[in-house]
């Protein structure tokens, strides 16, 4: 297997990792950041920007686009927003799990059920038009996808019919089945990074998660970087809860659980079957190539398990307006090593403008 082609919203962490295994990657992604161009031997724009429209992506389209990169692949990567890409549409394999398992495992709302029935903490969760038995404060979110930036907090009935009527009206157009209401806890956010074949899972890593840092974004729960590993009295608690969930839910290859650890415990909050916003830092703390653990899982074969060899910190900057990048503030960018920057002249509102990573020594004593 040497030749991959990487789809998704987001793909340049993934298309990166490959590169440093030794694969010829190509990528389709709606970004096309110049770190991903220096790692890929040639990537291509999608044009989506919804979750909605990605899941509407003919697959004759992509075969073409494949096609038009001039190899020939021996596999197809999924990243972010296309988790339940329909594997029987392509020449080659799809590694990834199978759009039924990421199905279920993405929706928050299908994931509260089978949380119940395994008696794995989670927050209690209810249906919009369930308004006389909810108790607030409550949190209201996407049943799939959104990164945090969709979130919001509602103290009462009113503020809760208000959050429905703000999240309508947006560009997504979120209507209340596509909504989850969920008891709001606090805590301390934070996920595992798992491998798993059909039979066995594997805890890799356990990492804090930044969420709505107030010098990173103004988005109060967008996700915005982590720290690996995460030091907590907790971890063990948490891997063992996310293997045994992983591998219940029927997921393969590279997959997350993100978690609240509060006073009382951790809690699960969500799972995300596919490669994580944390790959960057897991790599770089851990010492491990995700992208080729994630292929050896389709081969039934796990790594052993990586110890921490330092703290790895990822931060992702969003912008709060539209934004433009010249060539005077690119070279800016370049000269700050950042990752993730977008070309000159692209225009996202709320797009990251760059990440950056910093690695710390761990203390052994």
């Amino acid at each position: 297997m040497q030749n991959i082609l990487v789809i998704g919203f987001d793909t340049r962490n993934i298309v990166c990792s490959a590169s440093r295994a030794g694969y010829t990657v190509c990528s389709i992604d709606a970004f096309r950041d110049l770190d991903l161009q220096e790692c890929a031997y040639a990537s291509a724009l999608l044009e989506c920007r919804t979750s909605g429209e990605l899941r509407q992506l003919d697959p004759n389209w992509i075969i073409a686009q494949m096609k038009a990169f001039g190899l020939g692949f021996d596999a197809i990567v999924t990243g972010s927003g296309m988790e339940t890409l329909n594997m029987h549409s392509f020449p080659c394999p799809v590694l990834a799990s199978s759009p039924e398992a990421a199905q279920e495992a993405s929706n928050k709302s299908h994931l509260a059920k089978r949380l119940e029935a395994l008696g794995i903490p989670h927050p209690c969760c209810y249906s919009p038009d369930e308004l006389d038995t909810i108790e607030y404060p409550v949190i209201l979110k996407p049943a799939t996808g959104g990164g945090g930036i969709f979130n919001r907090v509602a103290k009462n009935r009113q503020e809760m019919l208000a959050v429905l009527e703000e999240l309508s009206r947006m560009d997504q157009g979120f209507t209340e089945k596509e909504i989850l209401v969920q008891q709001f806890l606090e805590g301390k956010p934070a996920s595992v990074s798992l491998l798993s074949t059909k039979d066995e899972s594997l805890a890799v890593a356990v990492n804090e998660q930044l969420i709505g840092t107030s010098w990173l974004s103004k988005l109060p729960f967008a996700y915005c970087g982590n720290i690996t590993p995460f030091r907590t009295e907790y971890a063990k608690e948490m891997e063992t809860l996310a293997e045994e969930l992983v591998l219940e839910l029927g997921l393969l290859g590279s997959n997350g659980v993100d978690f609240l650890v509060t006073e009382k415990g951790p809690v699960v909050l969500e799972v995300n079957p596919r490669f994580q916003g944390s790959l960057d830092t897991v790599e770089k703390a851990m010492g491990i190539n995700l992208f080729e653990a994630h292929v050896g899982c389709f081969r039934g074969e796990l790594p052993e398990k990586p110890e921490a060899k330092l703290f790895a910190v990822r931060g992702v900057l969003y912008s709060d307006r539209e934004l433009f990048i010249d060539r005077k503030l690119m070279e800016f960018i370049l000269r700050e090593k950042k990752r993730g920057y977008s070309v000159p002249g692209n225009c996202y509102r709320a797009r990251l403008a760059f990440n950056f990573a910093v690695c710390i020594r761990l203390n052994k004593r």
